[in-house]
């Protein structure tokens, strides 16, 4: 061999062998790891954050939602443990049971009809969350609506404190009613402590909070300074902007009325339910027979046209499908009618025809103002999980709104995606790059009316001008009511004595 190449093929192996061995020595020490990380991540990120005002990535190619994956893996897997434990810190500070999950909004007690708002992942602080609030004021100044609702992720990225004055408070500023929430995986990623301390009762939140930390063995940077900072910080904006928050005592809760049940359940970053809040639910459900049941769930079961597997037992500890499967199949078996999540980032129904003849709704509310999710438009599949469904946006429009405001940079992620379904990837996966945060705005939420008058329940999908039509959503099997119209408001009627 001649010595250049000698010498090319000896540097090689010597940087391979060298790299191998910092890989090694990485999974040995803590500091070898982030030695490493820091090698191999500063140069990228500051490529990244040098270009990134010329790219325009606002999901994907962001600093702040990089490090959320880091605090994903770092939290997903400490969920269950930390919610048992700030579970068990309530209910010792406030000296209760069942009791103290429950939610009591004035006004839906009586025998009247009421209706409640759900808006589901709202909380990146942009225009395109900004863009739905006019409609839910508007909402929320009627008198029969009652309360609200946050489905999944208050705040992005991380959950973060800080970001609550910006991406909650002044977006629900007005919002005359009490708001509820049921926290997303982006509100997990600082275990919790920014949810708790807005939306839980101070003397919860400050056990919750607490109780995370004894979960931890106190090996954690949340000291009883930091408590009091998160607390008083909380107190400060709800003060300031007279939003109704505070009233809940864990991430997850109950509103019992003598025909009419609202299960709110917290599944965390995973997808999971830990053993206190299951046997909470299966509490709740038993003191839920002969109602009418809706559950806000963290996760839907169906979206983008796909079921989990439902035949997954989840009897391994690792078997996240398998538990949610089981989440899913207990809410049945208690003939909950309506579960209601958000998590995916558009508008979705389907209507799943059980066992009996019985009937689950599943609704995806996740259009609040992250960004949009392309893949259940763009890549829907044939046959879906269920015979009827809808979605919003339709393909057409959403793909003539990519054809018309695609920039040339951006123009073969576009191409990769029409002609080769994003492959070896998802559709789904790629949504991120095709955040247009201008309209027009594909947003959405619902309102919820609880007629016992009628004896129905009736969701109303608004849209930011109001009721969204028919003619706005794209749909499959027996979905349009017998004698609707195109330009007729979508309403989903739901007896309450069956269907």
């Amino acid at each position: 061999m001649n010595r250049t190449a000698d010498w090319l093929i000896g540097r090689w192996l010597a940087s391979r062998f060298g790299f191998s061995m910092r890989l090694r020595e990485a999974q040995a020490t803590l500091a070898s790891t982030l030695l490493l990380l820091l090698r191999l991540g500063l140069p990228l990120t500051a490529f990244v954050v040098a270009f990134n005002p010329i790219w325009g990535f606002t999901w994907y190619l962001n600093t702040e939602s990089w490090v959320t994956g880091i605090y994903q893996k770092l939290t997903e897997l400490r969920v269950d443990p930390w919610r048992v434990g700030m579970i068990d810190a309530v209910t010792r500070a406030l000296a209760g049971g069942d009791e103290l999950f429950q939610i009591h909004p004035d006004g839906v007690a009586g025998p009247g009809d009421f209706s409640f708002v759900v808006i589901g992942d709202p909380g990146e602080g942009d225009a395109s969350q900004y863009a739905l609030i006019s409609r839910y004021l508007e909402l929320g100044h009627r008198e029969d609506v009652k309360f609200l609702v946050v489905a999944s992720d208050v705040i992005y990225p991380a959950g973060a404190m800080e970001d609550y004055e910006s991406n909650f408070y002044l977006a629900f500023q007005g919002f005359a009613k009490p708001i509820y929430a049921v926290p997303g995986n982006h509100d997990w990623f600082d275990a919790l402590e920014g949810f708790n301390a807005n939306f839980l009762e101070p003397k919860a939140a400050r056990a919750a909070i607490e109780g995370r930390v004894e979960a931890d063995l106190g090996l954690t940077a949340t000291n009883i300074d930091r408590v009091e900072k998160l607390l008083t910080r909380a107190a400060r904006l709800r003060d300031l902007y007279q939003v109704g928050v505070g009233t809940q005592r864990t991430p997850f809760f109950e509103l019992q009325t003598s025909d009419f049940v609202l299960l709110g359940v917290d599944t965390g970053i995973l997808r999971t339910v830990d053993a206190r809040q299951w046997a909470w639910l299966e509490r709740a459900l038993s003191r839920s027979r002969g109602k009418f049941v809706m559950a806000i769930v963290g996760h839907p079961r169906i979206a983008g046209g796909h079921d989990i597997p439902p035949t997954a037992e989840g009897h391994d500890v690792a078997d996240t499908a398998g538990k949610f499967a089981a989440l899913y199949r207990l809410l049945a078996s208690h003939d909950v009618r309506i579960a209601m999540a958000g998590d995916t980032h558009d508008f979705e129904y389907y209507r799943e025809i059980m066992n009996g003849g019985r009937v689950m709704h599943h609704f995806v509310n996740g259009g609040g103002g992250a960004y949009l999710s392309i893949g259940t438009a763009l890549d829907f599949p044939n046959p879906p999980a269920t015979a009827d469904w809808a979605f919003y946006p339709r393909t057409d429009r959403l793909r003539a709104k990519l054809d018309a405001e695609t920039p040339v940079w951006k123009q073969p992620f576009w191409y990769w995606i029409k002609w080769l379904d994003a492959w070896p990837f998802s559709i789904e996966a790629l949504s991120g790059i095709f955040d247009f945060n201008h309209a027009p705005f594909f947003l959405s939420f619902m309102e919820v009316r609880v007629e016992r008058s009628k004896r129905q329940v009736v969701l109303v999908l608004n849209g930011i001008h109001g009721p969204l039509r028919w003619s706005d959503l794209q749909t499959g099997g027996a979905m349009v009511p017998s004698g609707a119209i195109a330009d007729d408001p979508v309403e989903f009627i739901i007896r309450m004595d069956g269907e």
